[in-house]
């Protein structure tokens, strides 16, 4: 076994076969520009008509449709030559209601974009990561998973399922070696927070003693962390960036 410093390193392997789902959003194309800035070869996935960071290869797919993102999973493997690495980053977050009047339709189109299709999109994944000499997933999911979220219920009880999820397949296919991780990440700068009134974003951060919101760099650079040999030995870790948020305070923070 080598020694630390002896050529472990904190990002993927140069030439590792990435796929990143929810590539055109803003984390999703901050991704995918480092990954593929730092040597890994990658295709994004997402839905019809979107478009990713320059010289990013992109197959469109409907995630929450079964059949398209089981293609989409497939497409992506044979353009690649096979998966090393999966980055569960799709997922919608702008269903706002009270949960007492929340409409049970768009409850399970959350929890099916959310949940389901992450489930699906690694299931699909996992002939071809289990044939790779060293594989990983990471999941997207929320500190909302933790600390919940009035007004977004379904896309809390989403995010607290993906957790179980990782858990759950980091066990099943630890002997497949297959380590698969979640990121939780709480508020960080993603175009829409960003466009979010100050008043609001003061709001939120009321709670948050570091009181900004995480860079995009910090939540990729977690999840490049994940994928790479330095993390080799870590699975089903929730690795949560609140900048604080989930201390025990009590009266001393003001």
């Amino acid at each position: 076994m080598a020694e630390f410093g002896s050529g472990w390193s904190t990002t993927p392997v140069t030439g590792s076969r990435v796929v990143v789902t929810g590539a055109a959003g803003g984390l999703g194309r901050e991704l995918t520009s480092v990954l593929a800035g730092i040597g890994a070869d990658v295709v994004g996935i997402d839905r019809p008509g979107a478009t990713s960071a320059p010289g990013v290869r992109l197959v469109e797919a409907d995630l929450t449709d079964d059949g398209a993102a089981r293609r989409a999973l497939d497409q992506a493997g044979e353009i690649l030559g096979g998966i090393d690495a999966l980055i569960c980053g799709a997922g919608i977050v702008d269903t706002i209601h009270r949960a007492k009047t929340f409409p049970l339709a768009a409850f399970r189109a959350d929890v099916e974009a959310n949940l389901l299709s992450q489930f699906v999109v690694a299931q699909a994944a996992y002939s071809a990561l289990a044939a790779a000499d060293s594989s990983s997933i990471v999941f997207l999911a929320s500190i909302a998973a933790q600390d919940g979220l009035p007004g977004q219920a379904s896309y809390a009880a989403a995010k607290a399922g993906v957790l179980g999820l990782t858990r759950s397949l980091a066990a099943e296919w630890a002997p497949d070696g297959i380590r698969v991780n979640a990121v939780a990440p709480g508020l960080f700068a993603t175009p829409k927070v960003l466009a979010m009134p100050d008043s609001a974003r003061d709001r939120l951060l009321a709670s948050v003693p570091m009181k900004r919101v995480a860079s995009l760099g910090e939540v990729v650079g977690s999840v490049l962390y994940l994928l790479s040999p330095a993390a080799g030995y870590a699975t089903g870790l929730i690795l949560r960036l609140d900048g604080g948020a989930g201390l025990t305070l009590g009266g001393f923070y003001r």
